[in-house]
């Protein structure tokens, strides 16, 4: 007797090799984006080098300013984000205000804390909004001239953001920015001192951090931990580290399910023809044909 194998049977290999073929053209793809990200965003430690105090901004009122008005008394706490990022800035920002309202010294008189938009596209009416929802956050009196939202255009931005190591990109079709996480702190003279990673700032590093750079010490190299702010759009293939992560486990899940059912479904045909009733049935239907 010939058994013809059922449709499904006889597609099932192409269909494995197919499903193979697509998930690594897939991961091809998005390693490729995933390594331009990497080697175009990051947080560098320039330490030591001098912040282009000669840079002019704009403030929460839209006054323009010299980056240079904040230092020169005390040590500056310094961030790159955008007003309106939808991710990590907002925690970067949450992050430092949680760990100011540990510490016993005060925005304004014994540190200065400086925050730059990335985005040359924003303006102070963004800026004066931030300002607000952190100074209440901070909550401590007397302190509104010790936190300053400024905005620039893209030159400006750039030579800042090159000075301090801060590296990012701007996708246009999402419009958003991929950036690192973390905060810099810098003397009181421009120079760099030292750099926190990450959305969480221990409020006793940053204490003495801060000691550092009031003392213009220059601290070391740490290993660096980042995250990345920025959302990609899978129909293009572009998947951040988290997001392709996923993605190959539950390829690597599918391959090994079709695998499985398809090694079931095989041993399953087997145990029904090597039965005693599959046998008599087959042996009957031989000698009905002779």
């Amino acid at each position: 007797m010939i058994h013809v194998l059922p449709r499904w049977r006889r597609l099932a290999p192409a269909m494995l090799v197919a499903m193979v073929v697509l998930l690594a053209a897939g991961e091809s793809r998005a390693e490729l984006a995933g390594n331009r990200v990497a080697s175009e965003v990051g947080l560098d430690q320039k330490l030591d080098s001098l912040v282009p105090l000669d840079l002019m901004f704009r403030d929460e009122t839209g006054r323009a300013v010299r980056l240079g008005e904040y230092f020169g008394k005390r040590p500056v706490i310094l961030t790159l984000a955008y007003y309106e990022c939808p991710m990590l800035c907002t925690q970067v920002l949450n992050g430092l205000v949680s760990a100011m309202r540990t510490l016993k010294f005060d925005a304004g008189r014994e540190y200065e804390v400086i925050t730059v938009s990335i985005d040359h596209t924003e303006g102070p009416v963004l800026a004066m909004g931030k300002k607000r929802q952190y100074m209440k956050d901070y909550g401590r009196a007397g302190t509104d001239n010790g936190w300053h939202f400024l905005t620039g255009d893209s030159v400006t931005i750039a030579r800042l953001a090159d000075a301090v190591g801060f590296r990012f990109m701007y996708d246009p079709e999402s419009k958003e920015y991929a950036h690192a996480s973390g905060i810099m702190v810098v003397t009181p003279q421009g120079r760099m001192s030292r750099y926190l990673y990450g959305i969480e700032y221990p409020p006793r590093d940053l204490r003495y951090s801060l000691i550092d750079a009031a003392e213009n010490k220059i601290g070391s190299v740490v290993d660096k931990v980042l995250m990345l702010c920025y959302a990609y759009d899978p129909h293009t293939g572009t998947y951040g580290v988290a997001i392709m992560t996923i993605v190959r486990i539950a390829g690597a899940a599918t391959v090994l399910a079709i695998l499985g059912f398809i090694y079931a479904s095989v041993r399953r045909d087997r145990r029904r023809r090597s039965s005693p009733l599959e046998h008599a049935v087959e042996t009957v239907g031989v000698a009905s044909r002779n």
